[in-house]
Parts: structure tokens; C-alpha cells; sequence
């Protein structure tokens, strides 16, 4: 545990490991399906929906579980997209949150979209629009680069 700081088992902060973490990429036209997050760390962001790895699960299993959760929608994982991890440190340098991160593209099968759990908001937003919004880090490069690749235009 670093600088004196107590980590709680099961807690996302100051974790002794680095905590397993999935994102949904789903694209729909010149848009993607991005949520607003509603708690700490990141509230107020907007990111793409997903969330912690729950231990025997597999890590498309737990994309298609916070698709859901967080949005309504029931999603097909179709491949990783990327892996990255995000380290938020305290104002001593101490890492006060580390997660390594799976984002798949995905796609929607069914469901109504209706944002919950610790979603404020999740909207189809335009792929021209995204500069304007709060985005955590990396977000909107991993967004240009899935666009790139598996965008159709650009609107």
C-alpha cells in the first residue's frame, strides 16, 4: 500500500492491484453510444459505457452486463478494439486508481435505452459533437480510431 494509505478489500480506491475493467464501443452511423457518469471518480464525464470485470466472468460476458446496466441495451461483443490502462494518482503521487482497460466494438441486438446504475445519462452522440463534451482521457482517440476503422462517414 503506498504512502501510508489503507486500501479496503473490494475497493476501487488505492487498490492493492490494478482492477480489470471493460468498454463498449457501439457505433450507429456517425454516432456512438456514450454515458455521462453520474459518481466519482469520473462524474460529470462522459465515457463509453462499462465497468469492473466481476470475478468468473469473462470479460465479454462483463461488456454485455454493463452494456446493459448502464444502458438498457443488450449488446453482441464482436472483437477488442483496444487495451489501455488509466491511473488517476493522489496529490502526493500515489496511485489512487489503476485500471487496465479491454474495449470491444460492439453492437446493439435489442433493448430501450434508459440509463441506470451509475449512468446519469447515455445518448447516441454525433462523432462531430464529440470535441465539445467532457470526455475522460483517451476517450476520444480510441473513439477517431474505431471511427477510422469501422466508421462508415464521418457527420
Amino acid at each position: 500500500m503506498s504512502k501510508g494509505r489503507c486500501s479496503i478489500k473490494g475497493s476501487r480506491r488505492y487498490p492493492d492491484r490494478p482492477i480489470v475493467g471493460v468498454g463498449a464501443l457501439i457505433l450507429k452511423g456517425g454516432s456512438i453510444l456514450l454515458v455521462e457518469r453520474g459518481r466519482p471518480p469520473l462524474k460529470g464525464y462522459w465515457s463509453l459505457p462499462g465497468g469492473v470485470l466481476e470475478l468468473g466472468e469473462s470479460l465479454g460476458d462483463a461488456v454485455v452486463r454493463e452494456v446493459r446496466e448502464e444502458t438498457g441495451l443488450e449488446v453482441k461483443s464482436a472483437s477488442v478494439v483496444e487495451i489501455f490502462e488509466r491511473i488517476l494518482r493522489d496529490k502526493q503521487g500515489a496511485p489512487e486508481y489503476h485500471y487496465v482497460l479491454v474495449d470491444y466494438l460492439c453492437k446493439v441486438k435489442n433493448g430501450e435505452m434508459k440509463p441506470s446504475d451509475d449512468a446519469r445519462r447515455a445518448e447516441w452522440v454525433k462523432r462531430k459533437d464529440l470535441p465539445r463534451l467532457k470526455l475522460t482521457d483517451g476517450t476520444l482517440e480510441v473513439i477517431e480510431r474505431t471511427f477510422a476503422k469501422h466508421g462508415k462517414k464521418k457527420s
